[in-house]
């Protein structure tokens, strides 16, 4: 064959190639910015339901709700001043 066949031929092969990896890439960047998308919206929710439980947390482990706990379940009372010992040093 002619050599001034070649080349164009070649050329046209390399061009193809690289037109088709182009696409190729394209296509596996837009899946990858898909779920990168699906991910981030599982990390808003996540994050929105740590703040829930972190409220309600806060508000099982009040105070006042843990002394009638103590008091309606367990019968559990404050010590009165003649069972209370102060030790000084």
């Amino acid at each position: 064959m002619r050599r001034w066949l070649v080349i164009p031929g070649v050329v046209l092969g390399l061009v193809i190639a690289s037109a088709v990896s182009v696409v190729y890439c394209k296509h596996e960047s837009r899946k990858l910015f898909a779920q990168l998308q699906r991910q981030q919206l599982v990390a808003d929710e996540l994050a929105i339901e740590w703040g829930r439980l972190r409220l309600e947390e806060s508000s099982l482990a009040t105070h006042g709700r843990i002394e009638n706990k103590a008091l309606s379940q367990l019968k559990m009372r404050s010590p009165g001043p003649e069972t209370t010992v102060i030790v000084s040093q």
